[in-house]
Parts: structure tokens; sequence; C-alpha cells
């Protein structure tokens, strides 16, 4: 597989999200999940603390062993694990890295996250405690996600000279949520991060499995009256159909087309897709061998405008 850089580190172009660890995926199925993603040349793993109660670092950690070399490890803190673990003060950096480090059986993470701004602390107070985490070789680089782009101003303008500095942002972004053009891919290029899209198939929008007219897959993550119900508004369907239309004329899948799509955008470094099988492990790697073109990317465009 391909590979991109995210500050330092090399990463496959298609990364594994994490979030279904501990959740949705017990730890057999956590390890079937991560040995067929490192079979397929995925070697950058995605988690956050908050990630199945603080189980998928723990069975992250469990699969990976033997096996750290192989991997960049990549994790995140700061959004509520209880009501006394949350947020980005100094003292609770370090208390939530210790812990991360402690659940992933490691010594460092390759890349560690700010999972969501705090408003309540100053931007300059945290990068300060990653810095020290930085100095000390247990985080080897440091990136942010959910920010936009005056916050990563902000950050930028915060950093110490010789200091460590955010390399990264984690945003949505998709096919069917093109927010990040606006604004935060503009400022990436100015200051040369690297953006990992998360929700690169809109929750499951981008697989093909929902169609116009036709009912949701039973047990779908996306369904009438649930947490992501505006997905299946007839916008979202129509352009899901002439994607669809788009891709399957150019003998590829939908799937195919929403990762292809996505890292022919020049600071995308790694598309983060979540996996509860090998077999969608293997799917999500296959889908990064589409090379578009400029007329296909704007025959893309018109479909789904910006």
């Amino acid at each position: 597989m391909d590979s991109r850089r995210i500050g330092a580190l090399e990463v496959s172009v298609v990364g594994l999200g994490c979030n279904n660890f501990g959740r949705r995926l017990d730890a057999a199925a956590t390890a079937a999940v991560v040995h067929a993603a490192l079979h397929a040349g995925i070697n950058f793993f995605d988690s956050a603390d908050i990630y199945g109660g603080t189980l998928s670092e723990e069975y992250l950690g469990r699969a990976l062993r033997g096996r750290r070399d192989r991997v960049v490890l990549a994790t995140k803190f700061g959004m509520a694990v209880d009501e006394q673990r949350q947020g980005a003060r100094p003292d609770y950096v370090r208390r939530a890295l210790d812990d991360s480090l402690r659940r992933l059986d490691t010594d460092y993470i390759d890349l560690y996250q700010l999972h969501r701004p705090d408003p309540a602390v100053p931007i300059a107070d945290t990068l300060g405690a990653l810095d020290e985490a930085v100095r000390a070789g247990k985080v080897r680089e440091i990136g942010c996600s959910n920010f936009s782009a005056k916050q990563l101003r902000e950050a930028a303008a915060a950093t110490s000279d010789g200091a460590a500095r955010f390399v990264s942002v984690q945003n949505e972004y998709s096919l069917v949520k093109r927010e990040p053009e606006a604004e935060v891919l503009p400022e990436c290029e100015r200051q040369g991060l690297a953006f990992l899209p998360y929700y690169p198939l809109a929750s499951g929008l981008l697989t093909g499995k929902y169609r116009r007219g036709q009912a949701a897959p039973k047990g779908a993550r996306i369904a009438p009256g649930g947490r992501y119900d505006d997905l299946l508004s007839a916008d979202h369907l129509d352009l899901v159909e002439a994607l669809r239309t788009f891709a399957a004329a150019h003998r590829h899948t939908l799937l195919e087309l929403a990762v292809s799509w996505l890292l022919s955008r020049p600071r995308v470094a790694s598309v983060i897709a979540g996996a509860i099988s090998p077999e969608q492990v293997a799917a999500n790697a296959k889908a990064a061998s589409w090379r578009l073109t400029p007329a296909q990317l704007a025959e893309i465009d018109a479909m789904s405008p910006r």
C-alpha cells in the first residue's frame, strides 16, 4: 500500500479507525480485524481513550503485542471518559497520556491528538504539556481533531520556537460532508499540516448499502429516527445514486470512489475507515487503488458541489 507522511511518521494511505473496538467488537474480534489490517498493508491505527469506554485502547494493545514496531499508533484525549477525566488542562494531559500508554501496553504513542478544543484552557498551556511529553519520549508527534481554521491559527501562534507543534488535524470529511474545503484544508496547506478525514464513508452511507426507495439493511448504523437519520435525506440519497452510477460506469464500487476521492486531496495523509470484520478491512484497503483523473474529479464536483 502507498504511504504518506504525518510529520515524521510514514503511514499507510488507508488507516484503521478503532472506534468499534470494545463497543461492537470483543477482544477476539478486535484481534481478527487488527491482524487483517496488517495483512492488507495497513500500518496506521487510530483510537481514542473514550472509544469502547477505554476498551478500544486495551484491546488494540493486546492485538498488537509482538507487532508494535510494525505500526504507527495514534490515539486521542480530551473528550469525557467520566466526570473527572476530560479536558485539556496540563495536569490532565499527563494523566490521560499515562493511562493510554498503560492500556495500549506501549511506552510511546506515535501521534497523540487533542480530541476537541477545550475553551476553558489556553491552547498554549495544552501545547506546553504535549511538548513535555514529546521531550520525554512518550510521544513522537502531536495533532488535533475537530479544530476550525481559526483554532489552527491560534495553536500555531501559541507554539513556542523549537517546541512540538501540531502536525495534523482530524475532522469529518467525505463526499457528503465537504465543509473542510472552505477554510480548514487551505489552512492545512498554509501550515503544512496533514489532514485526516474521519467518517470518510459518511457513517456508512457511501458503502453502497443504502439505496433510494429501499429499506436500510437490518442492524444498519443509519436508520430512520436514529442518530444519523439526517443522512437519509432525499438529497443525500440522490447524491449516493449518482455517485454509485458513476463508479459502476468506471468498474469501481461506491466505497472505492469515496476513499480514492479523498486521497486525491493533496493534504489528506490517510483515510481513517472503521471495520467490524476482516472482509471490511480488505475492502477498505483495496479502495485506495483508483487514481482519479482531473476530468473524473470535475464530474464528481458537478455531482457533489462544495
